[in-house]
């Protein structure tokens, strides 16, 4: 039994999906940004940095959604979310992977809040993460393009998961992800699976359903 804690369409959106996927059974408890419960004394205790999600393995907290999908992929084999060690797929994976943890995910952090990156100037900070975002979704758009359906090809996995849920970030942007043909064909494709309709109805989310 796993416990994962979240909060809706947040970067704990990706990780609430994997569980779904793989059909292991797990607890939600909701932490509330609003109130500030993240920064709270027990949350701090189980995630130092204050954020979701957390996700309890084993009685131990493990942090950071691109190394719980990571986890998740490797301990429930069963479920061929995550191309296993010495497969043809499993370089492309990667790659992508630590490209959305590395680069992506940390621009859309800039996008959301670019006050506490330039102070000063936080319609710059926005911009300029605009353009890089944008950016990315040109080269993510050539690769689903050439090597789709799926980011490691004709194989869904947590990193189509991850991919997913920093697509959904992008939809109320200038130019969302789903401005790319191919991106808004993979979106269609992996929002008809039965898991984003439950994870939808679980984390009573109504937008981009």
């Amino acid at each position: 039994m796993y416990t994962l804690y979240y909060s809706p369409g947040t970067a704990a959106l990706a990780v609430h999906l994997a569980l779904i996927e793989i059909g292991a059974p797990h607890e939600l408890r909701m932490v509330d940004l609003d109130a500030g419960e993240q920064k709270s004394a027990a949350y701090r205790a189980l995630n130092p940095n204050g954020v979701v999600p957390t996700l309890i393995v084993d009685g131990r907290p493990v942090a950071e959604s691109a190394a719980l999908l990571l986890l998740l992929g490797e301990r429930h084999p069963e479920a061929r979310l995550a191309p296993t060690a010495g497969a043809p797929a499993r370089p492309v994976f990667l790659q992508w992977m630590l490209h959305f943890a590395n680069t992506l995910q940390p621009t859309f952090h800039v996008w959301f809040t670019p006050q506490e990156f330039s102070g000063d100037t936080p319609a710059v900070a926005k911009e300029l993460a605009r353009q890089r975002i944008e950016h990315e979704w040109e080269l993510f758009a050539a690769h689903i393009a050439a090597h789709g359906p799926y980011v490691t090809g004709t194989d869904f996995s947590v990193a189509d998961i991850y991919a997913l849920m920093l697509m959904r970030w992008s939809r109320n942007m200038p130019k969302p992800a789903t401005s790319w043909p191919p991106l808004a064909e993979l979106v269609a494709r992996l929002k008809s699976r039965a898991s984003w309709r439950e994870l939808y109805a679980t984390e009573g989310l109504t937008e981009w359903a």
